[in-house]
């Protein structure tokens, strides 16, 4: 059985390697998104707004897209190039950080133990999130919501088969 540490994480512009490289210096700041969804088109900016917030804090934000790297980058558009991306088109990222729904938030110290996490798109939960972040890494916590957030709604099962956008 492959431990969580070696799952590998395959960026959307970059060669595939263990979670545990991903790790070695900073925690993983993580949406979890499901692009063939309206829920996770939903947030998809205000995502972008958590996880720019923690840019320069000890962590590293990035996006984990329930699809293909062709499908996350068709997705995420001019946002693939401005915040870390990984494609888990089997969802084993996802289902690893026992992420249930999507769009999902989390946080994963470096020994690879998820030790928050937000399901669906409820502002108190991904506060709560933020503030985990935010405390681990001595950082300020982004407005969470802010203006323009959607309005609060449950997520979408990420266990469900998926066709590709692109073929």
């Amino acid at each position: 059985m492959i431990s969580t540490l070696e799952l590998q994480l395959d960026p959307v512009d970059g060669d595939s390697r263990p979670l545990s490289d991903w790790l070695t210096t900073f925690p993983l700041a993580c949406v979890v998104l499901d692009p063939y969804t309206h829920e996770s088109a939903w947030i998809l900016d205000t995502s972008k707004r958590i996880l720019e917030g923690f840019r320069e804090a000890d962590c590293r934000p990035c996006w984990v897209l329930t699809c293909s790297s062709v499908d996350a980058r068709t997705f995420l558009g001019p946002y693939a190039a401005e915040v870390l991306a990984f494609s888990d088109p089997g969802r084993a990222i996802a289902k690893t950080f026992g992420v249930k729904s999507a769009p999902a938030f989390l946080l994963v110290r470096q020994d690879g133990a998820v030790t928050a996490k937000a399901e669906g798109w409820d502002p108190e939960t991904w506060r709560e999130v933020a503030d985990a972040i935010a405390e681990l890494t001595h950082w300020s916590r982004p407005s969470i919501p802010a203006e323009g957030d959607p309005a609060p709604y449950p997520g979408t099962p990420i266990d469900g088969t998926v066709e590709s956008a692109s073929g």
